[in-house]
């Protein structure tokens, strides 16, 4: 679910917002949301 959540975040096709909906609905870690986001930027 990472892999596919981080591809679709850096296309601008997932928000930062659904994101944290994945982390608190413990599909991804807070580790791995702040990977991804750190990736992009």
């Amino acid at each position: 679910m990472y892999e596919i959540l981080k591809e679709r975040y850096q296309r601008n096709f997932v928000t930062k917002e659904q994101l944290k909906r994945y982390v608190a609905l413990n599909k991804i870690t807070q580790e791995q949301y702040q990977n991804i986001i750190e990736e992009k930027e």
